[in-house]
C-alpha cells in the first residue's frame, strides 16, 4: 500500500489471483478469479482504497489479472508477480454440466512493506491454508491485529486443503485474529462434519470475532 494522506480507509486483501481455464467439450475459456481477488475488485468497483497482494507471473496470464485489477481500480502490490507461473484451476464441465477441478497452484505472499498502514485486511480461502504463502498470511495478521480490521473467509477447497481435521486448526487460528467471519453451511460442515452447524457458529463467535 503506498503512503501518503488517505481519503479513505485503506483495505489489504491477501490471498489468490489466478486463471479459471473452463472446458466444455471442445471449447475452452479463460477467467480471472480466485475467491480473495473477487472481493478485490468488488471492493475497487465500489471506490474504496484497495490493494491485492497475490502471487501471480509476469506470463501472458499474470498480466491478464493486472489488467482486471486496473479496470477494477485496485492497486497490485509490487512484488505480486514475481512467481514463476501464474496459477491456474482447470475446471472440466460434463454434459450434465458437474464440473471436475484440477488445480495447478503456488501460493506465497509478496512483501508488505506499508503493512503498518492499512486500516483493513480481509484473507481466505488457499492463500490461508496453503503453505508456504499460509504461515506468511498467519504472520501478516498477527502483525496487523488490534491495529487494524480483520475479515476472514474460510471458503472450503476440499481437493487443496486435504484432512478437514489439519485444515481447521489453521482456520481456527485465524478465527482467534479475525473481527469478522464470513463462513456458508456447506463450508462449516466440511470442516466439522459431526458437529451442528449452530454449535461451531457459538464456538467461533467465542473465540473473538464481534
Amino acid at each position: 500500500m503506498s503512503p501518503g494522506v488517505r481519503s479513505k480507509p485503506s483495505i489489504l486483501v491477501m490471498g489468490e489471483a489466478l486463471v479459471d481455464v473452463v472446458t466444455r467439450g471442445d471449447d475452452v475459456d479463460e477467467h480471472v478469479g480466485g475467491s480473495p481477488a473477487n472481493v478485490a475488485f468488488g471492493l475497487g468497483r465500489l471506490g474504496h482504497n484497495v490493494a491485492l497482494a497475490p502471487w501471480i507471473g509476469s506470463d501472458r496470464r499474470g498480466k491478464r489479472i493486472a489488467r482486471a485489477c486496473r479496470r477494477a481500480d485496485v492497486e497490485l502490490v509490487p512484488g505480486s508477480d514475481k512467481a514463476p507461473r501464474t496459477s491456474v484451476a482447470n475446471a472440466e464441465i460434463d454434459a450434465e454440466g458437474h464440473a471436475t477441478y484440477h488445480f495447478d497452484l503456488t501460493w506465497v505472499l509478496p512483501t508488505l512493506p506499508h503493512i503498518s498502514e492499512v486500516d483493513h485486511v480481509h484473507t481466505g480461502s488457499i492463500a490461508a491454508t496453503l503453505e508456504p504463502g499460509g504461515t506468511q498470511v498467519v504472520g501478516a495478521l498477527k502483525a496487523t491485529h488490534g491495529e487494524a480490521t480483520i475479515s476472514y473467509d474460510p471458503n472450503a477447497r476440499p481437493t487443496l486443503m486435504g484432512d478437514p481435521r489439519d485444515a481447521r486448526n489453521r482456520v481456527e487460528e485465524i478465527i482467534v485474529l479475525s473481527d469478522v467471519v464470513k463462513v456458508s453451511d456447506q463450508d462449516a460442515e466440511w470442516f466439522y462434519p459431526d458437529r451442528a452447524i449452530d454449535d461451531v457458529v457459538q464456538d467461533w463467535l467465542a473465540m473473538g470475532p464481534s
